[in-house]
């Protein structure tokens, strides 16, 4: 039986991508999309307006809503997502810490699962940057990511989760770019956002010294790969019980 599926943000370009991605799969299904305007159809799946969200969850059976929307349009589908008592996978990024701590208060009653990215390199990487940091102490550190040119959060929601990786291994200062005279401090990382085209997501770790260098990069070739991951997460954390989960978990369990 195919986990139902909602999607918050359905005319964006990552919604559109989850209905897609969803079609082509046998385990889940968009059954209802939300938009903060009227968006019509897409895909085949019918998209209401925000603030029909509510009925929307009941009238369709959904077990759990994916959300690729805004900071503000996430936390407006909390309080239809616990009436209705529907896990919520969140991939939006931007959150304030009061955002966050809403939807950290909203896993006490529904299962919440929150990623920065659902790409499974991403998480191996995270992994390998914890190992790294930690076996290279000393080395300079010099994050960068790149993204599309409509991304309006910066630095992204992955190079931020990169660099609280790093920081848990190693007590280093961002650094968000440089100009005039800047010389580099041995605690500090630098941190650095470029905009352009429609570019989906390049991450890259730098460790330099005893005259070597170590990249760890990962590059998204499309946006299917983050839909999938979030489709993942969705079946997997219907299954779980109230609380916050992470994307590393569904992974493992793979």
């Amino acid at each position: 039986m195919s986990t139902a599926i909602a999607v918050n943000g359905a005319a964006g370009r990552m919604g559109r991508t989850v209905i897609e991605t969803a079609s082509e799969r046998d385990d889940v299904e968009v059954v209802v999309g939300f938009h903060a305007t009227d968006a019509g159809d897409i895909g085949g799946v019918p998209v209401v307006e925000s603030d029909g969200v509510a009925s929307a969850l009941a009238e369709h059976d959904v077990d759990a809503v994916v959300d690729f929307s805004t900071p503000e349009a996430a936390l407006g589908i909390v309080d239809a997502c616990i009436a209705a008592d529907v896990a919520l996978v969140v991939g939006t990024t931007g959150f304030d810490a009061e955002g966050f701590d809403a939807l950290e208060a909203a896993s006490d009653e529904i299962p919440v699962l929150k990623a920065t990215n659902f790409s499974r390199g991403i998480q191996v990487l995270l992994r390998t940057v914890t190992e790294a940091v930690g076996a290279l102490d000393g080395y300079d550190l010099e994050l960068m990511e790149t993204h599309h040119n409509d991304k309006v959060d910066a630095p992204s929601g992955t190079a931020n989760t990169i660099l609280e990786t790093v920081q848990d291994e190693r007590d280093v200062e961002p650094v968000y770019g440089r100009e005039g005279h800047a010389p580099r401090d041995e605690d500090e990382i630098g941190v650095f956002a470029r905009r352009a085209g429609d570019i989906r997501g390049e991450h890259e770790l730098v460790l330099a010294g005893n005259d070597e260098v170590l990249s760890l990069s990962h590059r998204a070739e499309d946006r299917g790969v983050f839909a999938a991951g979030a489709l993942d997460a969705a079946g997997w954390l219907v299954d779980r019980g109230d609380g916050w989960h992470e994307f590393d978990d569904v992974i493992d369990e793979d």
